[in-house]
């Protein structure tokens, strides 16, 4: 019988590294839009914004997040929640984001 992996939130961190906003050369997470990450099992919930509540390309990020997550090794399963309440504000983005954006 086959182990699963047992996957973690730092596995999903790590793919959602190479999730990006088309129009935002930087990532989900050093842009602030991921709030919140759960493993259950092979079960994952993300709860992320978009930096503008009428993004057309929310869609596409999205189904970007879940594609990469459900390509980790033992997740069976993906939701990802969009939400704009708190909403984004530039004071989210991590100080790897400040540097790539040139406002450090």
């Amino acid at each position: 019988m086959a182990v699963s992996k047992t996957v973690s939130v730092d596995d999903v961190r790590e793919v959602l590294k190479d999730v990006y906003d088309p129009e935002i050369p930087i990532n989900v997470l050093d842009l602030g839009l991921v709030y919140d990450i759960q493993v259950n099992e092979g079960q994952v919930y993300v709860k992320m914004t978009l930096t503008a509540p009428g993004c057309p390309m929310g869609a596409f990020i999205a189904q970007n997040a879940e594609w990469r997550i459900g390509e980790i090794e033992g997740v069976e399963e993906v939701e990802v929640e969009m939400v704009f309440d708190p909403p984004w504000s530039f004071e989210m983005i991590t100080e790897d984001g400040k540097k790539l954006l040139g406002m450090d």
